[in-house]
């Protein structure tokens, strides 16, 4: 079998592979700009689509997820700005080619503890907070018949579901 030189050898297992591993952490990383559903899937698509037509050029398989969550703050930011209706040119937002490997690394090891910490809530909040971070696209009926909740107790729930992990996440930072 002949080796990969490069992502555009992936056949579609391992493009869904892809989509399996990152498209939630894209999604995740997206919504932290504070944009709507739409704003935030353009975002994500975005990133993907920058990823395909540069897939031949990406060569280090081990940084793609780096690369698509840095690539997706990018869009993001640039959405965000839209939104906010600054004028500032797409010409003057950094090109998303390779991302600084000492912020990859951070962002990867902030990402671990983010979901260990998860693992020590329990239910319901481990399960919601892993929901609304997966599907964002999620409707609060969705998620309350998923979770056998009331349909009003899922955003005070989630709040307090997000203070705890916070304040874990808070506590793993100071120690």
């Amino acid at each position: 079998m002949p080796e990969r030189n490069s992502l555009a050898d992936l056949d579609q297992a391992a493009w869904e592979d892809l989509v399996a591993r990152f498209d939630g952490r894209m999604w995740a990383v997206a919504r932290a700009f504070g944009l709507s559903a739409a704003d935030a899937a353009d975002a994500v698509q975005g990133a993907w689509l920058k990823m395909v037509e540069r897939a031949d050029t990406i060569r280090d398989p081990g940084a793609v997820g780096a690369w698509l969550v840095t690539t997706t703050r990018h869009e993001a930011a640039r959405l965000s700005r839209r939104a906010r209706g600054e004028t500032q040119a797409d010409a003057d937002v950094p090109e998303a080619a390779a991302p600084d490997p000492a912020a990859a690394v951070v962002d990867a090891d902030f990402g671990r503890q983010v979901w260990a910490r998860l693992d020590l809530l329990g239910e319901p909040c481990r399960s919601l907070i892993r929901l609304w971070v997966l599907h964002p696209e999620a409707r609060y009926a969705q998620i309350a018949v998923r979770l056998d909740l009331p349909v009003g107790s899922i955003g005070p729930t989630r709040a307090r579901c997000m203070a705890r992990l916070r304040a874990l996440v808070g506590e793993e930072a100071g120690s």
